[in-house]
């Protein structure tokens, strides 16, 4: 836009970089277009008589900035991987997965305790995937700043912050009683070019929730060009590139270009739990996750909740080839006669895990009361996963030795209008085939999902249906404390929002609720 090029022309006035009319920018720079050739990219300079200094050095230092090698090489590598034949597929063992019903109470004790140690002792890092505006929720800001509409007001980042500090006062009370010597949990936010400095503001503004800013790192995605059929840079404007974010499995090649993994193994960190923003009940470095995580011994690990039926539109958990690595395939890879097949010594799906992008196929009153033992397993793509520091250090080496990227068919806006093209992403699941071992672990929707996805209005994924799922949940949790409701609405319609500063996930509410009564809804807090 012409704001764009002001502001630009801007920039290159403050650092003194104005090139006069007459000055080498008004002829075409030779070593740069032969640079161009050698890739078949020189018609990135096409309209380079009709630009004026200031755009023509726009486009110089547009140019300059691109890896060509690596561009070339990625559009090469993923093209021909898309050739390649797929290994035969398998399902997910049983013993790679712990399950809900088969998970004892001494157990989930052991692992809460394992995984409470570890978080008192720096080791487990976490890390934010927040590179996405709310332009879906009807805002211009990051989604982390969405206020979803509890009796708080809270926003996303608020809520995940305050989870924070309350799982490290239960690490440093279950260690010895709230020791001094229990380190913070670090806390990594990804973001995009266009979330990085509203995020930063935001928490700057709000005091980092209670954090501390120094345990707090923001770093951002990275962006790529966008390529046409046959490879050729799309030009957005005659003087910049068309690029795109690279996806949320861009996550690796910033952690090792910003050189944080190097920051994590001095922190002392070896596990780092990985989520998406954009879920209201997530819970931020579970202990009893981390501890099973590390009990497994495992390189990776997925949260996942049952799938609900055969042909339901998300990609699967599977094994490729006999013995190998378990990674993920979308529902449109998975012929509809596997998808419905049963496994007959268990009673479900053979196929069952799963990468979604929602679980709002089902009324919120059917969320309450479905069945259990009719329903298979899947995997959040708001990201519920677990990775050890070498593991990541390894990933992003092997992702980028390999260049392959998923190509996504777009019509992306150039300077000849909209134009078939591609946009060059990763995803965090690329991660899984790289993985020796990979664990999955049930968790049960309605208590760890909420997706904050689309404007009220929507079908599903709401910020109305996400108060709800947080709302209904920590009425149960008050009841279960032995406090009493009351509410003006049918129950199943509100509910109460207990402050994650008083508890994680329904621990310690007795002294607070027992022989209470709240009036729904409303905020219960210290």
């Amino acid at each position: 836009s012409s704001g764009d090029l002001e502001r630009e022309i801007k920039k290159i006035h403050a650092m003194g970089e104005m090139v006069p009319e007459n000055n080498a920018t008004s002829h075409l720079p030779q070593a740069l277009l032969e640079r161009l050739k050698d890739y078949g990219q020189e018609n990135a300079f096409a309209r380079w008589d009709e630009l004026s200094p200031e755009e023509r050095q726009l486009l110089i230092q547009d140019i300059e900035s691109l890896d060509l090698p690596r561009i070339d090489r990625i559009f090469r590598c993923s093209l021909f991987s898309q050739a390649l034949p797929e290994a035969t597929i398998e399902p997910v063992p049983e013993s790679n997965v712990s399950t809900v019903e088969r998970r004892t109470m001494e157990e989930r004790e052991r692992w809460g305790k394992m995984g409470l140690k570890a978080i008192s002792d720096g080791k487990l890092g976490v890390l934010l995937l927040s590179g996405g505006q709310g332009t879906r929720l009807g805002s211009t800001d990051p989604k982390g700043c969405f206020n979803i509409g509890l009796p708080s007001g809270k926003s996303l980042f608020q809520l995940q912050a305050e989870r924070i500090l309350c799982l490290q006062r239960l690490a440093a009370h279950s260690v010895n009683e709230g020791s001094a010597s229990t380190r913070p949990i670090h806390w990594y936010i990804m973001t995009s070019p266009f979330t990085d400095e509203p995020t930063r503001k935001f928490f700057e503004s709000h005091r980092y929730f209670g954090l501390e800013a120094d345990q707090v790192t923001f770093f951002q995605q990275g962006t790529i060009p966008c390529v046409s059929k046959d490879g050729r840079l799309i030009m957005e404007t005659p003087y910049r590139v068309a690029k795109s974010p690279d996806g949320n499995g861009g996550l690796y090649s910033a952690l090792k270009s910003s050189r944080l993994l190097e920051d994590m193994a001095a922190r002392g960190i070896k596990y780092l739990d990985c989520y998406g923003v954009d879920n209201a009940l997530v819970r931020v470095a579970d202990p009893t996750f981390l501890g099973y995580f590390m009990d497994k011994g495992v390189a990776a690990a997925a949260k996942v909740v049952r799938k609900a039926y055969p042909q339901e539109k998300v990609g699967v958990f599977v094994r490729r080839g006999k013995g190998g690595p378990i990674s993920v395939v979308e529902y449109s890879e998975l012929d509809s006669s596997l998808a419905s097949e049963i496994n007959q010594e268990t009673g479900r799906l053979r196929f069952c895990w799963s990468n979604v992008l929602s679980f709002s196929y089902f009324p919120l009153i059917f969320l309450d009361n479905f069945l259990f033992e009719e329903l298979m397993w899947l995997n959040t793509e708001v990201c519920l996963h677990m990775f050890t520091l070498d593991f990541l250090n390894q990933v992003a080496n092997g992702l980028e030795k390999d260049s392959i990227y998923h190509l996504a068919e777009k019509k992306i806006p150039s300077i000849n209008g909209g134009v078939e093209g591609y946009k060059l992403e990763q995803f965090i699941f690329d991660a899984f085939p790289y993985a020796p071992s990979t664990a999955l672990f049930e968790v049960l929707r309605e208590e760890e999902f909420a997706p904050v996805k689309n404007a009220n209005g929507s079908n599903f994924d709401t910020p109305d249906s996400a108060r709800l799922l947080v709302l209904r949940l920590h009425a149960r949790w008050v009841v279960a404390a032995g406090g009493f409701l009351t509410h003006s609405v049918p129950l199943y319609a509100t509910g109460v929002e207990v402050s994650p500063l008083c508890s994680y996930a329904g621990e310690n509410l007795e002294a607070i609720c027992r022989g209470r009564t709240f009036h729904a809804p409303c905020e219960i807090s210290f």
